[in-house]
């Protein structure tokens, strides 16, 4: 047995087509037209192209004298390097016993550490930082009502915007769960663990972002940002942990962790909603950037196109199953988020904004 291809990830890579054992260590590439299925590729180009224009935008309000976007951005890598070795690797860290073996990606074009890590995903932290970010900032919440207000902001737009995402991807095999693992991965929504709905798509960001803007806001350049950038991103999950201990006292019964859980994210949706709705009644936005104009707009659009050309197996799946036999996502959840995700752009939209940096 490979040490670093358990029985889980065994299990978990050959429902996804491959063998873990028969992996490189460091780095793999392969052509985008021999990946799973076509949504695969143009996920790539969508999120890694969302990450390089996230630096490029960065860099320009950095030298305009804004040293957030750029912090927030590197901050994402930090959390990135220390979320994702234990998730795919719990053994090395001890964590076996404590969270087992959680989730596998399949094979994309470029993959890192024994075909656990695709570059999607490291890019996916930072375009998906700065996205929501973004959204928020050139909604005008951060400066009229401050970084704590912001980041609750900031967590429900990940939320609505990375939900359209999580909820599709086991379907078509971006990803699985190992749902044997009833210490992490239950209680789901459908194919999706709440655990992670609330804590990896809100709570992460949120407190992130709000890290980022205390410790690097305002002239702080240079050098002296380094050492906050890793503060900011060493911190966010024991903040992770911290919002987990609800549903945590509960472990062992499934059904009150699902209610915890699902109390949680609905005070999110409320609170978020409200934020929402109170703060354009009476603030005007900041100019739109021309990411935060095109970026969250393409992303969704690629979203659309995937749940799209997903939804004929989703419909006529057999008990959460599809006749591939792969599990879908909730379609109602996803459709909710969807529509939280395109008011927010509406209200990004309405009215004209000079563009800025």
């Amino acid at each position: 047995m490979s040490p670093v291809c358990g029985p889980g990830a065994a299990a978990a890579t050959r429902e996804l087509g491959f063998d873990c054992h028969d992996v490189s260590p460091v780095v793999s590439v392969r052509v985008p037209w021999e990946l799973a299925n076509w949504t695969m590729p143009l996920l790539e180009v969508i999120i890694i192209g969302g990450a390089v224009f996230a630096l490029a935008h960065a860099v320009r309000r950095y030298r305009a004298g804004d040293p957030v976007n750029l912090s927030l951005w590197c901050a994402s890598l930090v959390y990135l390097l220390v979320t994702e070795p234990p998730l795919y690797f719990p053994e090395w860290f001890g964590l076996d016993e404590l969270y087992g073996f959680i989730f596998a990606h399949n094979r994309f074009t470029v993959q890192f550490m024994w075909d656990r890590l695709p570059l999607y995903i490291v890019a996916f932290y930072p375009a998906f930082s700065q996205l929501a970010y973004e959204v928020v900032r050139s909604l005008g919440i951060f400066r009229r009502r401050g970084a704590l207000t912001g980041a609750v902001a900031v967590a429900f737009t990940c939320q609505v915007f990375y939900e359209v995402f999580d909820h599709l991807g086991p379907q078509l095999r971006w990803w699985t769960w190992n749902m044997d693992n009833d210490i992490v991965n239950h209680p789901a929504l459908a194919s999706v663990p709440m655990n992670s709905m609330l804590l990896f798509a809100s709570v992460s960001m949120g407190a992130m972002t709000y890290l980022a803007v205390r410790l690097t806001g305002g002239s702080r350049r240079g050098w002296s940002l380094v050492p906050r950038i890793l503060v900011a991103g060493v911190l966010t999950p024991p903040a992770m942990a911290i919002a987990g201990i609800p549903s945590s006292l509960f472990r062992g019964n499934p059904t009150a962790q699902a209610w915890v859980l699902g109390v949680e994210l609905a005070l999110l949706w409320l609170a978020g909603s409200w934020l929402l709705v109170s703060h354009l009644r009476s603030a005007r936005p900041e100019p739109l950037s021309a990411f935060a104009r095109f970026y969250p707009a393409v992303y969704l659009g690629g979203m659309a196109v995937f749940w799209a050309g997903a939804l004929p197996a989703y419909l006529a799946a057999d008990d959460g199953v599809t006749s591939e036999g792969t599990p879908v996502g909730s379609g109602l959840y996803a459709l909710a988020c969807f529509a939280g995700a395109g008011l927010l752009l509406a209200a990004l939209y309405r009215r004209p904004t000079p563009a800025t940096v």
